[in-house]
């Protein structure tokens, strides 16, 4: 049961952005202790499958399906590295046939697929994206690869895994070159002081549908704790520069995440909807005002943002959010966008 009453509860959904995985306990027992908030979030939710997005689907809101974004989860144990990312996919694609059998209800679970693979490999990650789209089943749509990274390091903790300026490098692009070609999209994460080089590969690009997760993500935490405002003018220039490029959308959400460092971060009680909706509001309403809602959608980022709230109240937020859109707006919002740029078959 909600702990809220749902807000239109009979308009349709299409979640462009959730996770699945599973960390059994032997693993989760051998971790350190958490000194970073994603760690926290980790051991509060080991385990994401099939069962718990449904039940988070079915909370009172119309959510008709879904995209499964990579997460690295269920790699391949054996053969070649380049390929492991495609158990990924092999995994997904099983959850999306079982619900697509209708065992489960009318809803969709993971009609779209991304993946992952890594473009460092220049024109020979073909190879690996023709095997994500045999492994797909008709489902698989792109790939994401993070450039996320930041000096401080303490900025991502566990995520810290690359340098800065992978978007920028001529091997990164070399691969990147091969996904237009072959019909497939490309997310983006990064953070928000890296915007500048998304940017610069969108233009490089035309071609290649990008859709930038996560508003962008502002910062808020370590050495960007109490600087969120004083950056938000940056943000705000570089999302309107991105928004001039027709091959780019975005993702509208994420902010639940730790790093903005709002204070509904797994604050105890839970923040209210309207409070949630008062918080992102400005990162919201820009990106929408500079990209418009056909190239704007609302997303979950579940089970990550569940350290700031229920899939029900997160939801209850967006359309708290999009109060004074019109219904076609709305539809665009909540799933006609997410149906186009994934190019899902409802």
């Amino acid at each position: 049961m909600s702990r809220e009453t749902i807000l239109e509860p009979d308009l349709p959904i299409v979640d462009p952005h959730h996770h699945l995985w599973d960390r059994p306990a032997a693993l989760m027992a051998a971790l350190p202790p958490p000194k970073h908030g994603f760690e926290q979030l980790m051991r509060r939710v080991p385990r994401y499958l099939l069962d718990e997005l449904l039940a988070d689907m079915k909370r009172g809101h119309n959510v008709k399906a879904t995209v499964y974004m990579e997460c690295g989860s269920m790699y391949r144990g054996q053969g070649p590295a380049t390929l492991k990312p495609v158990g990924e996919t092999e995994f997904v694609n099983g959850v999306a046939a079982m619900s697509a059998s209708g065992l489960y209800g009318d809803v969709l679970a993971c009609a779209g697929i991304v993946g992952h693979a890594d473009c460092n490999l220049g024109a020979a990650v073909r190879d690996v994206l023709e095997a994500h789209i045999v492994a797909g089943g008709g489902r698989f749509r792109g790939i994401r690869q993070s450039a996320s990274a930041d000096p401080d390091k303490n900025v991502l903790g566990p995520l810290a895994r690359t340098e800065g300026g992978l978007y920028m490098s001529p091997g990164f692009r070399e691969g990147f070159a091969q996904l237009a070609p072959l019909g497939l999209s490309f997310d983006a994460w990064m953070l928000e002081p890296q915007l500048p080089d998304l940017i610069d590969l969108a233009r490089a690009f035309p071609e290649t549908q990008i859709i930038l997760d996560h508003v962008g993500t502002p910062l808020g935490i370590a050495s960007y704790a109490g600087r969120r405002e004083e950056r938000f003018p940056i943000w705000k220039d570089n999302i309107r520069k991105l928004a001039e490029l027709p091959n780019v959308a975005v993702k509208l959400g994420g902010l639940a995440m730790v790093f903005p460092g709002f204070a509904s971060f797994m604050s105890d009680p839970p923040t209210s909807s309207e409070a949630l909706a008062a918080e992102w509001k400005p990162y919201i309403e820009t990106c929408i005002e500079a990209f418009g809602p056909d190239r704007g959608m609302f997303e979950s980022n579940f089970p990550v943002d569940i350290g700031t709230c229920d899939y029900d109240v997160l939801w209850n937020a967006f359309k708290v959010l999009a109060k004074g859109a019109s219904a076609a707006e709305k539809t665009a919002l909540f799933s006609g966008t997410a149906t186009k740029i994934y190019r899902l078959d409802l």
